[in-house]
């Protein structure tokens, strides 16, 4: 037996026979003793110093280098995980952004020029499928796309003839600047008086005038039918 286990035998004895002794004080003896030699002291007096274990910190090794290492399973996982930062993509939309430049219609319609011709071509295939159909349902499918396409290039051709009157009227009134003469600015009632006339003038070259008219006066009968219950009904 060596000295250390001989100490330790010793001050196992001496706490065994303190604690022989405090068995026979009262608690309000324990409480005064334990307040005059402060709790850590009366602590290790009764209940003997606490030996400090010497954690062993484990290695974990790999058997061969391709595997993954091994992880304690006791290691506390974070509260909150710190994820990679992803940056937000900002969808933005070109025709009302101004780093896309500004809307240019002239360049616009030059560009797209090409979509009309396309429209024709499409309008003569389908009028082709058309009287080579007999299925009904594809007949009225064809007859709706033949429609759209064809009121499609009718608003196209106003807005050329729109675009083209607006030019020769500045011609005009530049003319008549470079005469001398003061520019006359026509009035919109004026120039609604001769949209009217060319609309009369192109629709009888057409043929299309008495189905225009008779369009026209459904329209305004039902415009009074609708204005006749209002009027009874107040």
């Amino acid at each position: 037996m060596n000295d250390e286990e001989a100490s330790l035998l010793t001050e196992d004895k001496d706490h065994e026979q303190v604690r022989e002794e405090l068995k026979h004080m009262s608690f309000e003896d324990l409480q005064k003793l334990k307040e005059k030699l402060g709790t850590k002291v009366y602590n290790e007096t009764i209940f003997g110093k606490k030996s400090k274990k010497k954690t062993e910190k484990i290695e974990f090794k790999r058997e061969n280098k391709n595997r993954p290492r091994e992880i304690s399973a006791k290691k506390p996982v974070l509260r909150y995980k710190e994820l990679t930062r992803v940056k937000k993509v900002v969808s933005r939309d070109p025709r009302f952004d101004s780093l896309c430049g500004t809307f240019d219609e002239k360049a616009f319609r030059h560009s797209y020029a090409f979509i009309n011709k396309l429209r024709e071509n499409d309008l003569k295939t389908l009028q082709k499928e058309l009287k080579e159909t007999t299925d009904l349902k594809a007949i009225k499918k064809i007859k709706y796309l033949i429609q759209r396409l064809e009121n499609q290039l009718r608003e196209e051709k106003k807005r050329k003839e729109k675009a083209e009157k607006k030019r020769q009227e500045k011609e005009e009134l530049l003319e008549s600047v470079k005469r001398g003469e003061k520019p006359v600015f026509k009035k919109k009632s004026e120039k609604k008086v001769l949209d009217l006339v060319s609309q009369y003038e192109e629709l009888k070259n057409t043929g299309k005038l008495k189905k225009h008219i008779q369009r026209l006066r459904k329209k305004n009968k039902h415009k009074d039918r609708t204005k006749l219950k209002a009027d009874r009904t107040e």
